[in-house]
């Protein structure tokens, strides 16, 4: 398995890899329109997606809590790497600064499926918007998610938003705008 890291020759555990890419499609209501989206987002990520539940009920909207209304899949890895090339290509390969936390992530969204490279228009399915988030971290992350004795990450050894920013710049050829 081979991801695109930075690396730095001093210590290896301060170089900053591609964790995952989540790809996340908000229907807003359950049935064809959850299950059109659900093919959609397994056609563009040849990964199956899971459904994702109503947090609460939205009388407005006509949501019930429990209700599922979203899909999401999560990429690591080769898959990550090839999908988020794919979905900044669609964006143009630009970023706005805003869009990168201080924890080392990274979100844009996509207005139309279709704008995404190598996805054919499909009548029967229609069109629909996705967001896509990206996650970066340094090698050492695991303490923070392991089962036995999870331990918090040290302020120091943190992705901050600027090193998130030259990561995504460098690697993806991406031009970060301000605002």
């Amino acid at each position: 398995m081979q991801t695109i890291t930075e690396t730095t020759q001093e210590n290896p555990m301060r170089s900053i890899r591609l964790a995952k890419v989540t790809v996340h499609i908000a229907v807003g209501k359950s049935g064809e329109m959850l299950e059109k989206a659900r093919k959609v987002l397994e056609e563009i990520t040849s990964q199956k997606p899971c459904t994702k539940a109503a947090r609460m009920t939205i009388k407005e909207f006509g949501i019930r809590e429990g209700e599922p209304i979203a899909c999401l899949t999560t990429l690591r890895g080769d898959k990550a790497t090839a999908f988020l090339k794919r979905g900044l290509e669609a964006v143009g390969k630009t970023l706005r600064k805003s869009s990168f936390d201080e924890n080392g992530n990274f979100a844009f969204g996509i207005r139309e499926h279709i704008e995404i490279p190598g996805t054919k228009y499909a009548p029967e399915l229609g069109i629909f918007g996705m967001d896509v988030i990206g996650t970066l971290e340094r090698p050492g992350y695991r303490v923070k998610r392991r089962r036995i004795r999870p331990t918090s990450i040290g302020k120091s050894h943190r992705v901050t938003r600027d090193d998130a920013v030259k990561f995504v710049s460098e690697n993806f050829g991406v031009q970060i705008r301000e605002a």
